[in-house]
């Protein structure tokens, strides 16, 4: 043995503790690398993996364990459990809360973000967005706040599993229309009560949808909600895509100031759509060419690829979807009428109000808004179909004539 051990600095000497611990190796390879470590200069997880001892996927998984450790015990008057996953800005873990004796999660702000004004500043906002929301579709946000240089956001656990998760497993093979509506009539009634206080989520994806053991929908994820009247935040973002290039809405990649709840409609509308026909909306080989399709790539319609969807839901779909917000929905109740009129085997109301309108809006001589050229079909005036209707009839009658001329010569 040797006598290097005691004087490690306290990182090696856990690093150590967990290696022998995992009977990754013995106390006496680990004391070994100490000495050698300190005797080369080098660090002594270099050290382990250099010589063989332990793997570099093993030093990462130890890493990643001290890591979770060192979180768990900043943050007073939670015990951590185990870590739940890991994004780009954060990592969430599970937690017991000990004053209440409860199970929840701890979102932790990576320590180099930590160090950014403008991501801390989104972590909070993120938190207290969440702590205005109270509605049983949404995960509750308990506290968010700052422990040792490690900022915190604690809320509900919930116990199952990502809709991501699910659509994995069904291996692209689609839901049923029954099951798919169940879960999206419970996010629109999360995104409901969003709107009416005046928040949208502006990441609806299946990422972002959980399912409880017992089967009921969680919306999670509020990091990049935002107030519709945050005009401050608005203009900041401007020209910015924000939100996943699969589900995004036109706005979004266009980074429009005036982002609101129809925003949001179209990212269900692209999540239901990928439900039901086990693809998404629009495919690319970057997510640039992805967001160019969202803006200009007329939509194929879900129950043209899933034959067995209703012709109601089809409609839904691209009411939800129409690439222009005005031809949306003009709130989620509405959406939220149609859905449940497509789960009780009903014709869409409001879909169909949506279709109307737009004929109309074609036809109006006078309509408030102007259809975009695109959008826009000429068509003749009710003298100019009689001037037509009179030059075919006289066209014809002429032929005539010159046929039975032709007749009486022979």
């Amino acid at each position: 043995m040797t006598d290097s051990k005691p004087n490690a600095p306290s990182g090696d000497t856990d690093v150590a503790r967990l290696v022998v611990e995992q009977n990754l190796a013995s106390q006496e390879d680990v004391d070994q690398c100490l000495a050698l470590s300190a005797k080369n200069n080098q660090t002594f997880a270099g050290t382990l993996v250099q010589q063989g001892v332990v793997t570099e996927r093993q030093m990462q998984r130890i890493r990643a364990r001290l890591e979770e450790s060192r979180q768990g015990t900043q943050i007073p008057g939670y015990q951590l459990l185990g870590r739940l996953g890991a994004g780009a800005m954060a990592t969430v873990f599970k937690a017991r809360q000990i004053s209440l004796d409860r199970e929840v999660a701890i979102k932790v702000l990576s320590r180099k973000l930590s160090e950014n004004k403008d991501y801390v500043e989104r972590f909070y906002k993120e938190g207290r967005a969440a702590g205005k929301l109270n509605h049983g579709n949404i995960a509750q946000a308990f506290d968010v706040g700052e422990a040792s240089g490690y900022h915190y956001f604690v809320m509900e656990f919930v116990d199952g599993y990502s809709l991501f998760d699910e659509m994995e497993q069904r291996r692209g093979k689609p839901f049923s229309e029954s099951h798919a509506l169940r879960v999206i009539i419970q996010v629109a009634k999360a995104l409901e009560h969003a709107h009416i206080q005046g928040l949208i989520h502006r990441d609806v994806k299946p990422k972002n949808i959980m399912i409880t053991r017992q089967g009921d929908v969680k919306l999670v994820d509020l990091g990049l909600a935002r107030p519709a009247n945050d005009d401050a935040a608005a203009k900041a973002e401007a020209g910015r895509a924000f939100g996943t290039p699969y589900y995004i809405s036109p706005e979004q990649i266009r980074g429009e100031v005036d982002i609101d709840f129809r925003a949001d409609i179209y990212s269900l509308g692209a999540t239901l759509y990928h439900l039901v026909t086990g693809r998404v909306p629009f495919e690319g080989a970057t997510p640039v060419a992805v967001m160019q399709k969202h803006l200009k790539e007329t939509l194929v319609p879900p129950d043209h690829i899933n034959t067995k969807l209703s012709a109601g839901l089809g409609e839904v779909v691209e009411t939800m979807m129409a690439k222009e917000r005005r031809r949306r929905y003009g709130s989620t109740a509405d959406l939220l009428i149609d859905l449940e009129a497509i789960a009780a085997g009903n014709s869409p109301p409001q879909a169909h109000k949506h279709i109307t309108a737009d004929v109309l809006s074609g036809l109006g001589t006078e309509s408030k808004s102007t259809p975009s050229p695109a959008d826009t079909v000429e068509l003749p005036a009710p003298t100019d179909h009689w001037k037509l209707y009179a030059l075919i009839l006289a066209a014809g009658l002429a032929v005539s004539v010159l046929v039975n001329i032709i007749l009486l010569l022979k």
